[in-house]
């Protein structure tokens, strides 16, 4: 469901699947060939949040900007089920682990990696191309090649994901 507030309303990419179960408000911008998973809530009432082509946004995720700010989220994102993130930007190619928080002005860096449950404090930033993990979020060791190929995998099967449902659709039963 797209809201407008305060006269911003959600801007939606070419090929791009939004849940009607997800609830998108306000000044918000996603790419083309994105998915936003069922249940997902992204809230541009305060601030502005950014989504790059080719990102998955997956079930029960919330995305708050900061207050007048913008949450970026690159190209080639992806967000797990559940986790939280209101954060400054989060980096092409990284991976968010489900159930992960990322606090008020996190920065996540480009193809890094969040374990799931993990906590990225608030101002906390994590450099580009390493895993981090804990609560708080510590560095765990650096992106290895075997992490590229899953992930890039697993961001593939997304994008083919929102294409699908553009294609079939959802039937009530």
């Amino acid at each position: 469901m797209l809201y407008e507030f305060d006269d911003n309303r959600p801007g939606i990419g070419k090929d791009t699947y939004v849940s009607p179960t997800a609830i998108l408000i306000g000044d918000i911008s996603i790419g083309d060939k994105c998915y936003v998973g069922h249940g997902a809530i992204l809230r541009g009432d305060y601030g502005k949040i950014e989504v790059g082509t080719a990102s998955a946004i997956e079930e029960g995720v919330v995305v708050h900007a900061p207050p007048d700010d913008v949450c970026r989220v690159g190209n080639r994102v992806t967000i797990g089920h559940g986790a939280i993130i209101h954060c400054r930007s989060i980096g092409d190619l990284a991976v968010i682990g489900m159930g992960a928080i990322l606090s008020i002005w996190a920065e996540i860096g480009q193809g890094s990696i969040v374990a799931e449950g993990s906590v990225v404090k608030m101002n906390q930033v994590i450099s580009p191309g390493v895993m981090v993990g804990g609560n708080p979020a510590r560095i765990i060791r650096e992106v290895m090649e075997k992490d590229l190929i899953r992930w890039g995998r697993g961001k593939q099967l997304y994008v083919d994901l929102a294409r699908k449902y553009l294609e079939l659709g959802m039937k009530q039963v």
